[in-house]
């Protein structure tokens, strides 16, 4: 039996309805009211064809399966066949059913990786969203845990939130598997961001690898013992010694398996001690095995850690190192450096100086991989090698002993400084992968160099180089903390430059506590180093952000801290020259707009005031050639424009700013300045009823990488424009994105997803699916601000459904307030619509005032080509003539609105009206008759 078609919310109060649950019980869990429960039921009860409740319960489980997907499965595939451990497995298995978080503890060598991926598959299908691997040995610090499992689970960073954050969000309600490898060296990361993901994840389960205990609350250990040699040659120790010594030669024959039995003894059972000494059987054979191991066993000095297994992998590190030549020892302690997989050129790089031949470097990696101390991969961009972690630690304490540790760090340092530069010409997917391919690389050399005087310079340099890489990476969180670093490692005045561009990236990410926070510190790096215009600069632009970032405050800063920080700014800047004057000039007008905001006192004389603040920064801006600084100002004149009326205006200055900012770079202020220029202009655009340029922003706003992580951002206006256009299937495939995006963000509120979720709405009350309507608005009163969804966009959206559906009263008393009583709600987007529907509202109910409201209508839309054709229609409507109606649809096609052009043949009637309804069945909403 095939399953219909259900909506999510649908799909969500069947579920619970599946755990037998009241309306009242449901409607809290979804936190929506009971009526809306009892009407998704009804909905649920006619769309399955079911007769009850009691029936609707015991399918459940049917409709939860056939709307299921496939299961997630990111677990790297073994190149060896898992051997033995069968009661270890069985145990790591249970514990995983059973528990919320496991961790397999053992010593280095023991075989907790290749354990962990078999219990992980072997348990994956009972996790419903999936299994992700993540390994943390790259992850050059406790910091950077959430950022790792961000790029294994396929997550990136949302507005207004870190990379933490966004994991937790979009991990939320998924039933799934994280399996954590290696967190031995970021161990207290891992607990700290465990805590929080495991409280925020109920369906989650997490299994990590580690030596040592995570030490959390919550933890349930497994200890992974050494392989069993219970049953001499039929272990698993000797099975496995088998198999891997048959992978490289020869396999040893049954007469040599009690001599394997030995030796396995010898190695305690070590997987990887087992593994190395089974690639030397077929070139030294049992004796030369025993004699090796013999001679070179050596025991690791004291400590708490040094026990008798850690003892015997070092020993056969030991031993394995001292069977090579001694230009392949230097080779491997100082490839040891590199974090990633690497390649021949690094390495000589890197390790080519005496008494190695750089020349020699290629052979030397060759004999290395031979002896299964390097990995091998070959990949399209070449061949590439990587030592294990265990092997690597290890080498990093042979370059300890020669004295070689800060000559190759240093050298490793400069190998990165001289990679750290993206090819000119680069684009978006190359930057990417340049950066996957050097980060973590990058990250353990800034670490090391950090945190010495001598490299200091070479340090903030690399940090710069990464912040970059990350930025171009749409790794905001790390670019930001990156810059930062840079920032506090700059010499001078480039610390200011620095806070300046993380205050960018801040911007991007819609934290407007950081930006200000920011600027205010590059004022005083600035100050300090005797930059005056540059300090004056930055703290007006810290008051600018005060006032024009404010909704993305936690805490909106004192007025008088603000116009403080206005008043240091005209001081130390009075020499300043334009662009000084500009970031002051456009301080001024956010402190005037915002007192417009707070007080209308005489509100046509301050609007006045704060446009010609904002035409004079725009002017200063221009003449001092800075074109983000530039779209800053025309983003105040927008919106002062508006404020005083002008929607044509506003609309212009918006535009502007896309045609100053296009010809930039990707840099983070003009990256942050475009995107919000797009979503102003598309929002302008609609205001004006230029819906073809609204679309076209739109559509270039839901496509620009920095908001791939946030599609409810991303698509708003898009949505918005569409669905004012009529086109539904379009709405309906943008709404599923959307919704995805707002739910994994945590349910964000802003002034640009309330309309986008209304629109969503609309669109099904006009094809005439009411549950699904009802469903989006309890969407939009959540998503958006309370009073502008019920006099703005809101009565908008609601009216047109009302129009659509022959209800003209009921719309008429939808948009019942005279526009001057709700201007703060319609004078933005949404007051030529609001008076253009309520004029056509009064002329379909025979209002008595219909001809006085349609001739007040038409002197406030002139210019709006939508507009003003909704009130032509509504004339012609009103006066009973058809040629009117028609021309009034030929312009809505004009106007790229072919949802009212069809609208408009349906009113017309006659033969007219077949024809409108062919074009409503044709955009995929509902055709009605006219009333």
């Amino acid at each position: 039996m095939s399953t219909p078609v259900i909506s999510a919310r649908e799909a969500e109060v069947l579920a619970l309805l599946g755990e037998h649950l009241s309306n009242a019980e449901i409607a809290a869990r979804l936190f929506i009211s009971v009526r809306t429960v009892e009407s998704h039921v009804s909905s649920l009860l006619r769309k399955l064809e079911l007769p009850d409740r009691r029936a609707l319960s015991r399918r459940s489980a049917e409709v939860a399966r056939a709307r299921r997907p496939e299961p997630a499965r990111a677990l790297p595939e073994p190149l060896t066949a898992f051997v033995g451990r069968a009661r270890e497995r069985a145990e790591l298995a249970g514990a995983v059913r059973a528990r919320r978080q496991v961790t397999a503890v053992g010593p280095g060598g023991v075989g907790k990786t290749r354990l962990a991926l078999a219990v992980a598959a072997e348990v994956a299908g009972d996790f419903a969203d999936g299994v992700w691997f993540v390994d943390l040995v790259p992850v050059a610090g406790p910091d950077r845990v959430g950022a790792a499992v961000a790029a294994a689970v396929g997550v990136g960073e949302q507005p207004g939130r870190g990379v933490d954050e966004s994991v937790v969000a979009a991990l939320a309600d998924r039933r799934a598997l994280l399996v954590l490898d290696n967190c031995e060296h970021v161990r207290d990361g891992v607990a700290l961001f465990l805590e929080r993901l495991l409280t925020a994840c109920p369906g989650l389960r997490v299994l990590a690898t580690s030596r040592a205990r995570l030490m959390v609350p919550f933890e349930w250990v497994v200890q992974v013992p050494p392989l069993s040699r219970v049953g001499g040659a039929e272990s698993d120790a000797v099975a496995l010694f088998l198999e891997r010594a048959a992978a490289v030669g020869p396999a040893p024959e049954p007469a040599a398996r009690e001599e394997v039995a030995a030796l396995c003894e010898r190695l305690d059972g070590m997987a990887l001690a087992i593994e190395l000494a089974a690639a030397r059987w077929p070139t030294l054979g049992p004796d030369g095995l025993a004699a090796g191991l013999g001679d070179q066993l050596r025991l690791l000095a004291g400590g708490p850690r040094a026990d008798g297994r850690h003892r015997s992998v070092r020993a056969v590190l030991d031993w394995s190192h001292d069977l090579l030549e001694p230009e392949d020892r230097a080779l491997l302690r100082r490839v040891s450096v590199f974090a990633v997989p690497f390649t021949v050129e690094a390495a000589a790089e890197v390790a080519g100086f005496g008494p190695l031949d750089p020349a020699a470097v290629a052979d030397g990696l060759g004999r290395l991989a031979e002896q299964s101390l390097l990995s091998v991969a070959h990949t399209a961009s070449g061949t590439r090698y990587q030592a294990l972690e265990t092997i690597r630690q290890y080498g990093g304490e042979r370059l300890a002993e020669a004295g070689e540790l800060d000559g190759v760090r240093a050298r490793h340092l400069e190998w990165c400084l001289a990679g750290a530069a993206v090819p000119a010409g680069a684009d978006g997917a190359e930057a990417r992968q340049r950066f996957d391919a050097v980060a973590e690389d990058f990250r353990a050399a800034l670490a090391w160099a950090a945190g010495r005087p001598g490299q200091r310079d070479r340090a903030h340099r690399l940090a710069l180089a990464l912040a970059e890489l990350a930025f171009g990476r749409n790794l905001l969180g790390e670019a930001q903390q990156r810059f930062e670093q840079a920032a506090a490692l700059a010499p001078g005045g480039e610390a200011a430059a620095a806070l300046r561009e993380a205050a960018g990236v801040a911007g991007c990410r819609r934290l407007g506590e950081d930006v200000y926070r920011l600027l205010r510190a590059a004022a005083e790096a600035a100050l300090a180093a005797g930059d005056l215009p540059g300090a004056a600069g930055d703290l007006a632009a810290a008051a600018t952000a005060a006032y024009r970032f404010s909704s993305t405050f936690a805490r909106i800063p004192p007025a008088d801290e603000v116009t403080g920080l206005l008043e240091r700014a005209r001081e130390l800047g009075s020499a300043g020259g334009p662009a000084v004057e500009a970031a002051v000039a456009l301080a001024e007008a956010a402190v005037v707009a915002d007192a417009y905001g707070a007080v209308q006192g005489d509100a046509d004389n301050t609007a006045r005031e704060t446009v010609a603040y904002a035409e004079r920064a725009v002017a200063l801006a221009r003449r001092a050639g800075d074109p983000v600084a530039e779209s800053a100002a025309l983003d105040a004149l927008s919106g002062a424009r508006s404020w005083a009326g002008d929607p044509f205006g506003a609309a212009a200055s918006a535009r502007r700013r896309i045609d100053v900012l296009a010809p930039l770079p990707p840099t983070p202020a003009g990256t942050q300045e475009l995107v919000d220029a797009l979503a102003m202009a598309a929002g302008n655009a609609l205001g004006v009823g230029r819906l073809a340029q609204a679309r076209a922003w739109g559509g270039q706003l839901a496509d620009h990488p920095l908001l791939a992580e946030a599609g409810h951002h991303a698509t708003s206006w898009l949505l918005v424009a569409q669905a004012l256009a009529g086109r539904a299937d379009e709405v309906l495939a943008g709404g599923g994105r959307f919704l995805t995006a707002w739910e994994h963000s945590g349910r964000q509120r802003s002034f640009v997803l309330g309309p986008a979720a209304a629109a969503v709405a609309m669109v099904h009350g006009l094809r005439g699916d009411g549950d699904a309507r009802a469903a989006w608005l309890e969407v939009a009163d959540r998503a958006g601000p309370v009073l502008d969804h019920r006099h703005g966009y809101g009565a908008v959206f609601d009216a047109m459904v009302l129009l659509h559906h022959d209800d003209p009263e009921a719309a008429l008393r939808r948009l019942e307030p005279e526009p001057e009583q709700v201007w703060k709600w319609v004078c933005w987007v949404w007051l030529h619509w609001y008076v253009a529907l309520r004029a056509e509202a009064a002329v379909l109910a025979g209002h008595p005032e219909a001809r006085d409201r349609v001739a007040a209508a038409r002197r406030v839309v002139d210019g709006n080509p939508v507009a003003t054709a909704l009130v032509d229609r509504a004339l012609a409507l009103l006066d009973g003539d058809v040629d009117r109606q028609l021309a009034a649809a030929a312009a809505f096609d004009a106007a790229d609105c072919p949802y009212q052009a069809a609208r408009t043949l349906l009113l017309a009637g006659g033969g007219h009206a077949d024809a409108g309804r062919t074009a409503l069945a044709a955009l995929g909403l509902t055709p009605l008759p006219a009333g």
